[in-house]
Parts: structure tokens; C-alpha cells; sequence
């Protein structure tokens, strides 16, 4: 997902019934990696997240094989699975698509809703928490590797 270029739905639902047609199955939607120009590519991920919802509408079944809007992170790749209101709290609810530890994949956890954050740096959990379930974990993994900085941006 890039502004600028690719940030209208009929454009990601021309795209997936294009390679369907091609005989190609379209996987992921990625949210633009933390690096480079990301400034001018930004999209924050509650506009992703509405980008992908109203594109997936516009598909058929075929075409529903992509994942999405998701990044590519330090932890694993993660999925904005929508914007939910819990016990008064609006909230990202995301899942591990793939993780560094498998235990993680398809678990579903949930972060303070911000409409400007655009990475899962950018986030912070939900809840009163004061970490995801995944960060002690990930940083005695980091540490066992001894690459502790890269677990402390979610890079």
C-alpha cells in the first residue's frame, strides 16, 4: 500500500481480479515498510485497513485468498484485522500471519486505536497492558542472538 500510487480500493480489487484471471492468487496486501521514503508512501493503517475492507467487498471468493493489510516485522508478519470497539476502548485487533515463534501465529491481539500510526512501533497496547504478549519473549530471543536493537524497534 502506497500512497500515491496504490491507496484506492478499485485499484487493489482490479489488481486481484487481474492475477486471478492470470491464474496467480493473490496473498498479501503489505502496509509500507518502516525505511526510506516512507514519509511520502505513508498510509496509517486504519486507512489500509478501510482500503482492503472496501477492495475485498468488491471481489468475489476467488480473489478473497489475499491477506491483509499486513507488515512485514521484527516479530513476524501481522494482520490489521479491523478497528473494534472493547469495553469502551476503540482498538486495532491484529493476528500473527507468520511468527518467530509458531505459538503466535493466528492469535488474535489487540492495540490502543491511533489514527495516525502507520507501523507497529507506532502502537501501543491495548487494555492498560504494557506490553504484547510477544515482547519478553521476542527480546530474550534477540538477546540469545545477541541483535538486542532490532527487537526494540519491531522493525
Amino acid at each position: 500500500m502506497l500512497n500515491h500510487i496504490n491507496y484506492k480500493p478499485e485499484l487493489w480489487a482490479e489488481m486481484w481480479r487481474k492475477q486471478v484471471n492470470l491464474n496467480c492468487i493473490p496473498y498479501y496486501m503489505f502496509v509500507a515498510r518502516d525505511t526510506g521514503a516512507k514519509e511520502f508512501f505513508d498510509v496509517p493503517l486504519v486507512d489500509c485497513w478501510n482500503t482492503f475492507r472496501k477492495a475485498y467487498q468488491m471481489v468475489s471468493g476467488v480473489c478473497r485468498t489475499v491477506r491483509g493489510p499486513s507488515m512485514s516485522t521484527t516479530p513476524g508478519k501481522i494482520q490489521v484485522l479491523g478497528v473494534s470497539e472493547i469495553h469502551g476502548e476503540k482498538v486495532f485487533v491484529l493476528r500473527f500471519l507468520q511468527g518467530r515463534n509458531p505459538d503466535w501465529v493466528a492469535r488474535p491481539f489487540f492495540a490502543k486505536f491511533d489514527p495516525k500510526a502507520s507501523w507497529l512501533n507506532m502502537l501501543q497496547p491495548a487494555f492498560g497492558e504494557d506490553k504484547f504478549f510477544f515482547e519478553d519473549e521476542l527480546e530474550a530471543l534477540f538477546h540469545e542472538d545477541c541483535r538486542c536493537s532490532e527487537a526494540e524497534n519491531f522493525e
